[in-house]
C-alpha cells in the first residue's frame, strides 16, 4: 500500500436519489482514479466509500458537495479510515 493512499467513508444527504447522484459519482471516481462504491441508503441518503491518492480522494469530496445538476446535498459527512486495497474499481452498489 503506497503511503499517499486514503479511505473515507462519505454520507451524503439531501435530495440524492432518483437524481444520478451515484452514476454522477461513479463518473467522478473513474476520472479521478478512485476506487470503491456508492450505495442507496434507506433513510434516502447516499453512502460512499472511496479510496485513492490523497488529493484526488480531496478533490472527490469537494465535487461530491455539489453533485449533478439535479441533486441537492443538504449535508456530507466524512470518516477517514485507514486504506484498505480491496478496491479494485469504483462500483454502484444496489
Amino acid at each position: 500500500m503506497d503511503i499517499g493512499r486514503v479511505l473515507v467513508e462519505i454520507h451524503v444527504c439531501g435530495r440524492v436519489q432518483g437524481v444520478f447522484f451515484r452514476q454522477f459519482t461513479k463518473n467522478t471516481a473513474e476520472e479521478l482514479g478512485i476506487a470503491g462504491y456508492a450505495r442507496n441508503l434507506p433513510d434516502g441518503c447516499v453512502q460512499v466509500l472511496a479510496e485513492g491518492p490523497k488529493e484526488s480522494v480531496e478533490l472527490f469530496v469537494q465535487r461530491l458537495r455539489v453533485g449533478p445538476p439535479m441533486a441537492r446535498v443538504d449535508s456530507l459527512g466524512t470518516e477517514w479510515k485507514q486504506p484498505s486495497g480491496e478496491f479494485a474499481d469504483f462500483v454502484i452498489r444496489r
